[in-house]
């Protein structure tokens, strides 16, 4: 059977863990338990190299969000959520500087477009410093795919951030998790970069500070899970295999209810990098600003 396939640092620690034992310490790795916003988050940070063998990620901090509320609409779910995102984000960002924001993916597929349709609530400022004196210069970038454009990914964020010199690059996109109760429940934020499409084996030119040559964050979201790992888990206990089927090319799953959710997480996400940029403003100032 392939390996089970993850984006998510916290899914890769609990897989390690399940092949492990439960109380077998993980090296090189650290992890707690947190909240923001009434939210619950997840902290992995990956410390040297043996961390980084164990769970197949390069060393840095991973923060995981958990918004399920913000699907039960709990009080002011929105609200509390953008700020989480916008809280877990900013200790990641220089203190000053251009930033350059990059939303990956494919917009004609949806469970890819999240990073695309996200530049739709990214408040874009470098044209308006003049006008808009004490905002932190932001750009925007619509990465299309190497499938339609015929460049990587990278080297069109390597080429813009060349001429736009920015202190760090924030790119955002759809991600793979390895359990159906992760899609569109979970937001992950790192500082390690990433490389696009790992989640779904299609791996890309990496965009981390090593190939840009500075700080690098991502912020994403699963919006499918691998066919195999779902045939895996159902089948776990029973000696069964996987139809033949799913054994061949790879199958993902995506929610029903796809559409709608990326166009609520890309606003959510879009808000949220947008308070982190631009610590003054409060979320009604973007309504304003972006409606």
């Amino acid at each position: 059977m392939p390996a089970i396939r993850t984006d998510l640092a916290m899914e890769a620690r609990d897989l390690w863990r399940e092949s492990a034992g439960e109380n077998t310490r993980l090296p090189g790795v650290r992890a707690r338990d947190e909240e923001a916003e009434g939210f619950p988050v997840t902290r992995v940070e990956i410390l040297d190299p043996e961390g980084e063998k164990a769970l197949g990620k390069p060393r840095g901090v991973y923060l995981t969000l958990d918004i399920s509320g913000f699907w039960r609409r709990e009080e002011d779910a929105f609200v509390r959520a953008a700020r989480a995102v916008s809280g877990l984000l900013s200790p990641l960002l220089p203190e000053e500087g251009a930033v350059l924001v990059a939303g990956l993916g494919n917009p004609a597929m949806t469970p890819d477009a999240l990073g695309p349709r996200m530049l739709d609530h990214l408040l874009v400022t470098r044209h308006l410093l003049k006008v808009l004196p004490g905002m932190r210069s932001v750009a925007g970038l619509g990465a299309g795919v190497l499938g339609t454009t015929g460049l990587e990914v990278a080297e069109w964020v390597r080429g813009v951030s060349e001429h736009v010199r920015p202190a760090a690059v924030i790119v955002v996109d759809a991600l793979a998790a390895r359990g159906l109760e992760r899609l569109c429940t979970t937001v992950q934020i790192a500082d390690t970069g990433l490389v696009p499409g790992s989640g779904v084996g299609n791996h890309r030119m990496a965009l981390n500070r090593e190939t840009l040559g500075i700080p690098v964050i991502s912020v994403g979201v699963p919006t499918v899970v691998d066919a195999r790992t779902i045939a895996r888990d159902l089948l776990a206990g029973s000696g069964g295999e996987p139809p033949a089927a799913l054994k061949g090319d790879s199958f993902f799953v995506t929610p029903d209810s796809i559409d709608a959710k990326i166009r609520e997480l890309a606003k959510l996400i879009g808000y949220g990098v947008d308070l982190a940029l631009q610590e003054g403003l409060a979320l009604e100032d973007l309504e304003a600003l972006l409606a």
